[in-house]
């Protein structure tokens, strides 16, 4: 087989990932140095295509990044009125107040918005600064140097046929060179993957933890809209089958996120986490709100949970992981925009210093340090066990215990310590034979929906003709073992129909759906063989997502 020969072009830095991460690098690189040459490489088919959060932003990092924010237009328009916590039974609710809650979950002087769109004004101020963007370029592989450093990326390969083999069109795509590569993939990315795993980059921490967040943008009655209004929900549906909880956000228009996290370290393999979701818009707190609107989009997207204690390390030689490719996620307060933007604005300095000194491909240790020490630490540092705590008690004593911890924190001590996660969310699932199925009620077409019908809402397309992007190490464990052991759980943890066992007795056979697939990363971490592995598909290929 001969090897793929491949342009080369060379840059200061290269960014993969157009997210708030990469972008604030971008333009961080480009305010300390006018001529240092950036790329920023995104996989989806415009800046902010791939972006799904909740999303209520803390400005921190943008006030740092461009004080002038409000002046140049940033899409930051519904600042938060009034913050509400409910405690759901299945057919009531109690207000938790506000009072004896630690600080940080306050929000006022934050703002909701699609981060969507927050990136996609974002790209335009990286542009006016002389940053290159290449959207619908998806980096497939990493190009490494003679010493093991990274020193680059494969990007905008295309024309596969279905085997793998070269098809008519086919394109090999270039080598992106750089005196340094960021990688802000966001959760779960198929470049951050290898890297952490060729460099042991966990070694010595624990492992990271996860979350799947889907989300719907509703138009409801004018009536019942309350611009700026965000509630958080937890208890009912879940109960005691997993962790996690709701967020309603009002935005402009009339509309409202409806979104809804399961943490994916749940025991019992029968949980459908997209149906708990559905279910729980017939919460009559819920059903009344949304009755009379309309479901305009949908979408899906894991989380990073492992906070302080699971960062990776996060720099090699000529690399260093942005954002949530290394998981910044501050839990309790459902946010990590913020901290993403603070990565790459640490990531830039760090690189804008290095190569003024006339460094390259080395370790840029003082980001490392700058994200431990600074302003992401001391945020992520007090929630810290706020995480373990919810995994081992339970909902309620660990906001009795998490909520003490996170007041002693503000002081500067714990005394807990720092917990520890023990068993990866795939580990944590159990034989089918240790739980009973759960009955989910018949989706409505109402307020709530089958999950093919619901994709179709994320906009999502894969051209059919390119090799399955979500590979299996082992193409017999679907069967041999998934199956009989734990009761197939990837037809049911896929919130995108993905994945299907189809047929019967002899006949049976596990299939893949790829063209479903929102990239939300959750078979890659929840499958109990950690059997899956999601690679990219090509460039442009995946949702469309408009204004999550």
């Amino acid at each position: 087989m001969t090897e793929v020969q491949r342009e080369a072009m060379e840059y200061d830095v290269v960014i993969v990932g157009a997210g708030p991460a990469g972008l604030s690098a971008a333009i961080r690189l480009k305010q300390l140095d006018a001529d240092l040459q950036v790329v920023v490489l995104e996989k989806g088919s415009e800046v902010g295509a791939h972006i799904l959060s909740g999303a209520v932003l803390d400005p921190v990092g943008l006030n740092k990044l461009i004080p002038d924010w409000k002046e140049k237009g940033a899409p930051l328009n519904t600042p938060v009125t009034e913050d509400n916590f409910y405690m759901l039974g299945e057919a009531g609710k109690i207000r938790v107040p506000n009072f004896p809650m630690p600080p940080l979950m306050n929000n006022h002087g934050n703002y909701i918005v699609s981060m969507g769109n927050v990136c996609r004004w974002m790209a335009e101020q990286a542009e006016e600064l002389g940053v290159e963007i290449f959207p619908g370029m998806a980096c497939s592989e990493l190009v490494y140097g003679e010493n093991g450093e990274v020193k680059g990326v494969v990007a905008g390969e295309f024309g596969k046929n279905a085997d793998g083999t070269e098809g008519p069109g086919y394109e090999p795509g270039m080598e992106l060179l750089g005196k340094y590569v960021f990688i802000s993939e966001g959760v779960r990315g198929s470049l951050a993957k290898e890297l952490i795993a060729k460099y042991d980059l966990s070694k010595g921490k624990e492992p990271q933890k996860f979350g799947i967040g889907m989300k719907e943008i509703w138009e409801i009655d004018p009536a019942k809209h309350k611009l700026g209004s965000v509630s958080h929900t937890m208890g009912w549906p879940l109960g005691s089958n997993a962790g996690g909880g709701s967020f309603i956000y009002h935005l402009e228009n009339n509309q409202v996120y409806v979104g809804f996290v399961v943490h994916l370290n749940y025991k019992n393999p029968y949980l459908f986490p997209y149906m708990e979701f559905q279910r729980f818009k017939h919460h009559p707190m819920v059903a009344e709100l949304l009755e009379g609107g309309k479901r305009v989009a949908y979408g899906a997207r894991a989380i990073t949970e492992g906070g302080y204690q699971s960062m990776p390390k996060m720099v090699m030689p000529g690399a260093a992981l942005l954002g949530c490719s290394v998981g910044m996620v501050n839990v309790p307060r459902i946010k990590g925009n913020h901290n993403a933007m603070l990565s790459g604005m640490a990531a830039a300095e760090a690189a804008h210093e290095a190569i003024k000194a006339g460094r390259a491909s080395d370790e840029l240790t003082a980001y490392e340090t700058e994200v431990r020490e600074g302003a992401i630490g001391q945020d992520l540092k007090k929630v810290r066990n706020v995480k373990p705590l919810w995994s081992k008690y339970g909902l309620v004593p660990s906001l009795a215990i998490g909520g003490l911890d996170m007041w002693t924190n503000t002081l500067g001590f714990s005394f807990l310590g720092t917990l520890g996660h023990g068993k990866t969310d795939a580990a944590a699932t159990e034989p089918a034979e240790k739980h009973k199925p759960i009955d989910y009620p018949k989706p409505d077409g109402k307020l709530s929906f089958d999950r093919l019908t619901n994709v179709s809402f994320a906009m999502t397309n894969h051209e059919e003709s390119q090799p399955c992007h979500l590979k299996l190490a082992d193409p017999e464990i679907p069967l041999k073992k998934n199956l009989p052991v734990y009761a197939g759980p990837s037809a049911r943890y896929c919130p995108a129909g993905v994945y299907e066992f189809v047929g019967e007795g002899d006949d049976k056979k596990f299939q893949i759906n790829f063209q479903n697939c929102v990239h939300c990363k959750t078979c890659d971490i929840k499958d109990p063989a950690q059997n899956i592995n999601w690679t990219t598909p090509q460039g442009g290929d995946g949702p469309n997502y408009p204004n999550m």
